[in-house]
């Protein structure tokens, strides 16, 4: 890659350029969508200011409050949320929110009321704030189903019936990945322009990877096949060389890592969350939607991720997600222990 002749590059391709260019493929569609979208890209380059000035402006310390989940609510995470949520309503094409910070789903006012439903995370991994390491916003986007007035079940619904799912990484450098269901595109700010543009067109992931990212303190109470796995992971019995392990955990920076390298993460159920700990609607389904338009997989122990329907909005689930043939030998594991019983 010529450096030199990239930082005079003038023909740039930003995602405003991407999302028009996609969208003119679709001559009955409105704009809508690509509204939408250029108001999540702008909450993320807002949150993203903030997370380069958190420490100056003290915006590190805790809010007082915690949120549904139990943890307690940094500033950020709060100003995140706000930022996101009035973004969405304000563009006039929203009609359901679903924010990990809110108990419950915000329905959009009828003047203000449009077709799609966001579900996000507007700041995960958080508590990794204080020792800068990357954090992240997740998004996942659905179409109200057919009918006037919206109600729970339209984000009810399956990952499969996603438009188009993404995330943005507040880390070394702020990079937003996007798909809308015909491969992933990766994109990346550039602060003297406040533009986002493309550097990783049409992401595929590995088939296979030499990277496995799990959170081992919590090996003691895994299942059979988890346990397995990682040790084959460590022990190959097949000649082949170990996989090292990388885990940040923060899941934007965790799952980015393994979209370029390839490699598995996971997250299973153990004794202590019997149905894992990473939400349904906002961290699996999106991270799962990226990870097949990427070639890769995305499985739960019992099922293909984006099949699962989910009964509440913070529902969580376990996950196995990245290399195609990592993902499947995890899958072989699972089908050998069904056998069993």
């Amino acid at each position: 890659m010529d450096h030199a002749a990239d930082a005079y590059r003038t023909d740039l391709m930003t995602i405003t350029r991407f999302v028009l260019n996609e969208q003119s493929k679709h001559p009955e569609s409105r704009g809508d969508f690509t509204i939408l979208l250029s108001h999540i890209v702008l909450g993320c380059k807002f949150v993203c200011s903030a997370v380069n000035k958190a420490g100056l402006a003290k915006l590190i310390g805790l809010a007082g409050e915690t949120n549904v989940q139990g943890e307690e609510q940094k500033k950020l995470d709060v100003l995140s949320n706000d930022v996101f949520v009035k973004a969405l309503i304000s563009s006039g094409r929203t009609c359901i929110l679903v924010s990990e910070e809110d108990e419950e789903a915000t329905f959009v006012v009828a003047s203000k009321r449009g077709r799609y439903c966001v579900v996000f995370d507007p700041l995960d991994g958080s508590s990794n704030i204080d020792c800068g390491v990357s954090i992240g916003t997740i998004f996942g986007i659905y179409m109200m189903k057919d009918g006037d007035e919206p109600t729970l079940n339209d984000v009810l619904q399956p990952g499969k019936n996603m438009l188009a799912a993404g995330y943005c990484m507040y880390g070394s450098s702020c990079t937003f990945v996007l798909s809308t269901g015909a491969g992933v595109n990766g994109f990346t700010l550039d602060p003297s322009l406040g533009e986002f543009i493309l550097t990783h067109p049409d992401i595929k992931i590995p088939k296979k990877g030499k990277i496995y990212s799990v959170n081992e303190g919590n090996a003691k109470n895994w299942d059979a096949p988890t346990a397995k796995y990682v040790e084959k992971c460590k022990f190959p019995k097949d000649g082949s060389s170990s996989k090292s392990l990388r885990y940040i955990g923060s899941m934007v920076a965790d799952v980015h890592r393994t979209l370029l390298y390839g490699g598995i993460f996971l997250y299973p159920a153990d004794k202590k969350s019997p149905n894992g700990k990473l939400r349904v609607l906002y961290e699996v389904f999106p991270m799962s939607f990226l990870m097949e338009q990427a070639g890769g997989q995305a499985f739960t122990g019992k099922q293909r991720a984006l099949d699962l329907v989910p009964k509440n909005i913070h529902e969580r689930s376990p996950i196995f997600l990245g290399s195609y043939d990592d993902v499947e030998e995890v899958k072989a594991l699972y089908a050998a222990e069904e056998k069993k019983e």
